[in-house]
């Protein structure tokens, strides 16, 4: 690894349920593009390009690493390793095990963990805070950002900021973490003056990380270094080994280490972060009309004042509503008060343990081939709308309870039917009859858009042998 280059390592776990409905466990919000035209997970990639940075490492869970893979490969990031969990364990184990390969190769290299959900506006300043960082972790520290507070945020954890180190201009140590405090203790903090809020990043080299995991959560590094050692190529994926990575505990960096070490120093710094944690941050950082509205997609505001009005589906029409979030997709429609912004979590919980698919899923469902949706489902049928990429196959399959029905809208389908190979072109049709051997295949240049008709007994997606896939999912 050259010399002083810096390794983005970017965290991409979260399932973001503040802001559901649009950010869902199946398409969590950092894979959504709610700053700029580009997702949260393009803009934090993006910021560690270039002179003086590695290729990054971005650790997300198996379900997701195709969006992930296709999401970097449209913003131009072309070599990042991408190191997949089999389970969600926390921040802990997940920086280990990006920590541990990257000291494989240098183990002095300086890591800059980031979580893939941030907003920040000013990358000029966030560079000058990353080189001071840089400086203060090779000296062994490690360094937290610490944002300077604007309000009393209740939804952040704080930093209380000790003595200026004298080795490392701009950098001080941490005095003390403090949990996310109630709205009396907040204002007393941001009265206070050195309380920072603490915006997860963490600057250090491999070895410091790891030496301070060993003193201070060594139950974490012997599955992790397991997992790693006995890891796996998957296509273009890195493939933690999931027995022993399941062996780990769950646990953040900050209970694992952060809080607990003697090396820990915070930058002070004013670079426009937001954790894009609810529904009123993305008002706060939204452009706004004159009447303080922030409206996206098709929106009509009628005397509303300080409102954010997002529908991603059918119209949403405001009238005389003053600071309200109104949320509109194309399963659900979320409306509160933007002071209970933080209480849509309460709404995930209550449809989780009712067991309705609103919680956790969004009616269109990403594949690595492209994409499908739900149109109509009835009794013993349904209809689905299936968008292939150019170039891309689904896999090799059969159905033990269902028939299929494909109407072709846009673009050509090359169609695997048992030992024939069939072209089927706009407006033309195939059958596949319950239990034959299938694929579909794009082999044009445009999307390939078919309806698909299910008939059967049973219509579940978990009816699939798969016999070959170009994605390794048999």
């Amino acid at each position: 690894m050259t010399e002083h280059r810096i390794v983005p390592v970017i965290l991409s776990g979260g399932s973001g349920t503040r802001l559901w409905p649009v950010s869902r466990e199946s398409f969590p919000k950092q894979l959504w593009p709610l700053v700029s035209d580009r997702t949260l997970m393009q803009e934090t990639a993006l910021r560690a390009q270039g002179e003086g940075f590695a290729p990054p490492i971005v650790v997300c869970n198996h379900e997701h690493r195709f969006l992930i893979a296709e999401q970097l490969r449209e913003a131009g990031v072309l070599d990042a390793r991408i190191l997949l969990e089999p389970v969600g364990r926390n921040s802990g184990p997940a920086i280990a095990a990006a920590a541990l390969l990257v000291a494989e190769e240098d183990p002095d290299a300086v890591l800059w963990m980031m979580a893939a959900d941030s907003s920040i506006t000013d990358t000029a300043a966030l560079q000058a805070a990353l080189a001071l960082a840089a400086v203060a972790a090779r000296a062994g520290r490690i360094v937290t950002f610490g944002m300077r507070p604007t309000a009393p945020e209740t939804g952040y954890g704080y930093i209380e900021a000790g003595a200026a180190l004298r080795d490392a201009p701009g950098v001080h140590a941490v005095a003390r973490f403090v949990e996310k405090p109630d709205a009396a203790t907040a204002a007393q903090l941001v009265a206070d003056g050195r309380y920072l809020w603490n915006s997860g990043m963490f600057v250090f080299t491999a070895r410091t990380l790891l030496e301070e995991m060993e003193t201070h959560a060594p139950q974490v590094l012997p599955p992790v270094r397991q997992a790693v050692a006995e890891r796996r190529a998957d296509l273009d994926f890195i493939r933690l080994d999931e027995a022993a990575f399941k062996a780990c505990p769950s646990i953040s960096l900050d209970y694992a280490v952060a809080e607990r070490t003697a090396r820990a120093a915070v930058v002070p710094a004013t670079i426009g972060w937001s954790d894009v944690g609810s529904w009123s941050a993305l008002w706060e950082l939204g452009a706004k009309d004159a009447a303080g509205n922030v409206a996206l997609g098709d929106v009509l505001l009628e005397g509303a004042e300080n409102c954010y009005v997002r529908s991603d589906g059918m119209l949403a029409a405001v009238v005389g509503l003053t600071d309200v979030v109104i949320v509109v997709t194309e399963d659900v429609v979320l409306a509160m008060h933007r002071d209970r912004a933080q209480d849509v979590k309460m709404v995930v919980e209550r449809l989780k343990a009712a067991g309705r698919p609103e919680a956790v899923a969004h009616n269109r469902s990403y594949r690595p081939w492209g994409f499908y949706e739900s149109l109509i489902q009835g009794d013993r049928f349904q209809v689905k709308r299936l968008v292939v990429s150019p170039g891309r196959q689904l896999s090799l399959q059969s159905h033990f309870h269902r028939a299929e029905h494909w109407v072709v809208v846009t673009g050509t389908a090359r169609v695997t039917r048992d030992e024939d190979v069939l072209i089927v072109r706009e407006n033309e049709s195939v059958y596949l009859p319950l239990g034959c051997v299938h694929r579909l295949e794009n082999p044009g240049k445009i999307l390939l858009t078919l309806i698909e008709v299910q008939s059967g007994a049973y219509l579940g997606e978990d009816d699939i042998v798969r016999i070959e896939d170009t994605y390794g999912r048999v």
